[in-house]
């Protein structure tokens, strides 16, 4: 066994990513505090090819020294656009036919395990603040709810490492 040399991974140019047919999946960040989070959630977008990153609220937005430290490019090649509120982006979201789903532990929420998507169907994922996850009145204007079991005693898993896993089991599943 060898580690694979760059030449052999055959990485897209960001111009070739930018042209390249993308996952429909849409990311909103709703108030993340961190922009490393959103340097970080922005690299496993690259990784899988998807729509976009939308940042809402007060969560940092490219061009930034900390989202590009953490997304070691990623903050290029990703397609980005700011909202001012979650709201605005689920509402556009919405018009562009996306099934809108916040990723939090709710009433009726969809284990993420148990979660089933239509073939080809477009999806939009929300993640929340780092301490106060997806705001009430943004799961209000969401179609439902995606929640990532859990089994310790902590009830929270960092939003960059569950943006992974939900990013992960929504691509396996088109793959």
């Amino acid at each position: 066994m060898r580690k694979l040399s760059m030449e052999e991974l055959n990485r897209k140019s960001v111009s070739e990513f930018r042209e390249s047919e993308k996952m429909p999946i849409v990311v909103v960040l709703e108030n993340v505090r961190s922009a490393y989070n959103v340097g970080s959630v922005l690299r496993t977008s690259d990784a899988f090819l998807l729509e976009a990153v939308y940042t809402t609220g007060y969560t940092p937005y490219p061009p930034h020294k900390q989202i590009a430290k953490t997304a070691l490019g990623a903050d290029e090649s990703v397609r980005t656009r700011h909202f001012a509120s979650a709201a605005e982006a689920i509402v556009e979201l919405k018009a562009n036919n996306y099934r809108v789903l916040a990723v939090e532990q709710a009433a009726g929420s969809i284990l993420l395990n148990r979660f089933e998507q239509g073939a080809g169907e477009k999806l939009a994922v929300v993640f929340g603040n780092e301490v106060s996850g997806v705001e009430e009145a943004t799961l209000l204007l969401c179609d439902g709810c995606i929640e990532i079991p859990q089994l310790g005693i902590k009830h929270s898993i960092n939003i960059s490492v569950a943006a992974g896993m939900v990013l992960w089991e929504l691509v396996r599943g088109r793959m």
